[in-house]
């Protein structure tokens, strides 16, 4: 059995916010260094606002990400865990008879879905159309995993908490059942992004979960935005420029966004922050430039 899981008492994960810009370059060049990179979005939007163009934040953030590391020859695999099947979790872990999550019985014998063999979920077996196996094998054919989630009500949304219960066997299996685990030797980290509530705490808490998990979980691999660090500002204009500052703070383009908000009936078109104009931010492609990216 493995010893003890230490966690650090102080966490250095440095959130920003509205235009503050991000220091990614520790983050990327984490990336770079390995050969296979799985990025998993977790944030969604309804059918009709899809249908328009529009994507999450976070999600766009992946593919700004995922391009810059093509461009190093990483292979990058983007994984939209919103678009896949995955049942609720069956809460085998907390069963009157003690935690059946991760038992040796549920093993799934599918060289299709489980060609790993470690992937053993009561509900991937009771649930047919499930697709929680897809995201099981896109964890151990790469070297490092990154989730992509906004944060919702002061924690990560529903999507990713769906997930990552689901994912519980990967720890049961061996803090329970003492089996081998089977993740020692793979990093994870998190992007979390949110509007006013919670991203400093959310972020931490989920670096503890994935090194529960026993994944390695470098600090460079957790980053956090906030739109601002006003908890009680609900106003509709806040968060129509919540857009803006992502674009200056990440510098990713957001195709169409004054068509849209136009054509939707918003309040705010203008691309400047009002309420951040006195923070100071570098040009992102300079930025990158500066630190020998390209």
């Amino acid at each position: 059995m493995p010893g003890p899981v230490i966690l650090p008492v102080d966490s250095n994960i440095q959130v920003k916010y509205g235009p503050e810009m991000e220091n990614i370059y520790p983050f990327l060049s984490t990336l770079a260094a390995e050969k296979r990179v799985l990025f998993v979005t977790t944030s969604n939007r309804g059918e009709y606002i899809s249908s328009k163009g529009e994507k999450p934040k976070s999600t766009r953030l992946a593919e700004h990400f995922s391009d810059l590391l093509k461009e190093k020859g990483v292979e990058v695999v983007t994984m939209d865990a919103a678009k896949l099947k995955i049942h609720n979790c069956l809460g085998c872990v907390s069963e009157l008879k003690g935690n059946m999550c991760g038992s040796p019985e549920a093993k799934m014998k599918d060289e299709k879905k489980n060609p790993h063999g470690h992937l053993k979920c009561w509900a991937s077996l009771d649930y047919k159309d499930d697709e929680l196996w897809k995201v099981a094998n896109g964890i151990y054919e790469s070297d490092i995993i990154i989730f992509f989630v906004s944060n919702r009500w002061g924690n990560p949304n529903a999507i990713y908490q769906k997930l990552i219960e689901r994912l519980d066997w990967i720890e049961s299996s061996y803090t329970t059942y003492g089996g081998p685990n089977t993740i020692k030797n793979k990093k994870a980290g998190m992007v979390l992004l949110g509007q006013n509530w919670r991203v400093q705490e959310s972020l931490e808490v989920q670096q503890q979960v994935l090194e529960f998990f026993g994944f390695q979980t470098p600090e460079e691999l957790f980053m956090g935005w906030q739109f601002t660090r006003d908890t009680l500002d609900e106003e509709q204009k806040s968060y129509q420029e919540a857009p803006n500052a992502f674009e200056q703070a990440w510098g990713v383009e957001i195709p169409n966004k004054e068509e849209t908000i136009k054509e939707e009936g918003g309040l705010v078109k203008e691309s400047s922050v009002q309420k951040f104009r006195n923070v100071q931010v570098s040009n992102f492609t300079d930025y990158l430039s500066k630190l020998n990216w390209k």
